[in-house]
């Protein structure tokens, strides 16, 4: 086969496009392109779950494969463009056309778009991750699945709240077993002015000791807070684990407490409101009373 042959082979036109002529060439680049195209996905879906897994992001967590998936059709699609400008045909039309459009479905999905971006930063960073337990908005609640768009939590009253990414990364989120599950627990308590306070400190020391929860090589704390007007103002804390069942550890320091102080007679301080009236207005109300004292 001689190079003319040859050349004529290669620029064997078999269809064409408007104006631009399809060759056996540009058929072949555009073969080639496709198969880099498909390759190159899946050597970048591969790469990001080797990077997951060193992050100890597993299988289960639906996040790592909605990412996979969206980065497979933008590779898709940048291998397409180039597959069609490889065949020849012009592109710049359709790219003017496809920046506009994206600019207008872009300004209506703002709030999608947000959301899009956070998903992908929670799940670089690990911040927050699929058993946490944080604070949000207020509510503690338990961090069951993650998206791209939204993060799927439970409450302690078993509602399944979804909440946007854009929220955990934008706000401020208390993630209570980020670096570990300790917690500190405290009740605050008001004691009568006539109470003994070193009993008060004793009881208060021995009813966070014996609080179910505890840890035992942290000591528990005892802080004088203030002199209210009803009472003088304590709080005792303790330091447990666990803190989806803070609410629990923290009914049963306060019963604790409690038995400790009525067990030491310590009497828990409520208020009291004095009311003292002017003479003119005791002199009345004698009166209305019928001159009763």
């Amino acid at each position: 086969m001689t190079l003319e042959q040859l050349h004529d082979i290669v620029n064997y036109e078999l269809f064409s496009i408007g104006n631009t002529k399809v060759t056996t060439v540009t058929v072949v680049v555009a073969f080639v392109v496709a198969v880099a195209t498909v390759a190159t996905s899946r050597v970048i879906q591969r790469a990001m779950r080797r990077a997951a897994t060193a992050r100890g992001v597993g299988e289960e967590d639906g996040s790592v494969a909605v990412a996979q998936r969206l980065v497979h059709y933008a590779v898709l699609l940048i291998g397409s463009f180039v597959g069609l400008q490889g065949l020849g045909i012009d592109l710049s039309a359709l790219v003017a056309a496809g920046a506009v459009f994206a600019v207008g479905v872009g300004l209506a999905i703002q709030n999608l778009a947000q959301n899009f971006v956070s998903g992908v930063i929670l799940l670089l960073e690990r911040s927050i991750k699929p058993g946490d337990v944080v604070e949000v908005d207020g509510r503690t609640v338990r961090v069951r699945s993650m998206g791209i768009r939204s993060t799927i939590c439970r409450s302690r009253d078993g509602e399944d709240i979804i909440v946007p990414n854009s929220m955990l990364v934008q706000g401020l989120v208390k993630n209570l077993t980020l670096g570990d599950d300790v917690i500190r627990v405290r009740v605050p308590v008001g004691v009568h002015y006539d109470s003994d306070l070193r009993v008060v400190q004793e009881a208060l020391l021995a009813a966070a000791e014996a609080a179910p929860g505890r840890i035992a090589d942290r000591e528990p704390i005892l802080l004088l807070l203030g002199f209210g007007s009803s009472s003088v103002d304590f709080e005792v804390s303790i330091w447990a684990t666990d803190p989806w069942r803070l609410p629990r550890i923290q009914t049963d320091l306060a019963l604790a407490v409690w038995e400790h102080l009525h067990a030491r007679g310590v009497v828990i301080a409520f208020p009291q409101v004095d009311v003292h009236f002017d003479p003119k207005v005791t002199d009345g109300l004698r009166v209305m009373g019928g001159g009763r004292g």
